[in-house]
C-alpha cells in the first residue's frame, strides 16, 4: 500500500508516519508513506494508491479529491493527535478497498 499524507506544511505528519510505518510493520504489512504539504501533494500524488488529509486542512479535502482522483480522506483530529494507528489503518485499509474496485 502507498499512501501520501497531506498536511499544511509536512511536519507534524512526518511524526505520525513514523508511528504508522512502525505499526504497519509490527502488523507485517508493507507500507510505502510520504508525508508532503498542500504546496507539494500535486508533484508526487501519480506515485501513491491513496491520499490522506491532515485534519488542519480538511477543508481543502474536496480540491486534493479533484485534484488526484484517488481515494481521499481526513483523517479523525483524534486519531491525528494522539496516533491512533489502528483506526489510521482501518481508514487507509477502506480506501485502498476503493482502489481494487476502480481500477
Amino acid at each position: 500500500m502507498k499512501i501520501l499524507l497531506v498536511c499544511a506544511g509536512g511536519m507534524s505528519t512526518s511524526i505520525l508516519m513514523q508511528k504508522m510505518e512502525k505499526y504497519w510493520k509490527e502488523q507485517g504489512i508493507e507500507l510505502n508513506i510520504k508525508a508532503v504539504g498542500l504546496g507539494e501533494y500535486t508533484e508526487v500524488f501519480e506515485e501513491y494508491d491513496i491520499v490522506m488529509v491532515g485534519p488542519q486542512v480538511s477543508y481543502r479535502l474536496k480540491e486534493v479529491k479533484e485534484k488526484t482522483g484517488k481515494p481521499c480522506e481526513t483523517i479523525g483530529s483524534f486519531e491525528y493527535a494522539i496516533g491512533d494507528c489502528p483506526k489510521i489503518m482501518a481508514l487507509a485499509e477502506s480506501l485502498y478497498s476503493q482502489v481494487n474496485e476502480e481500477g
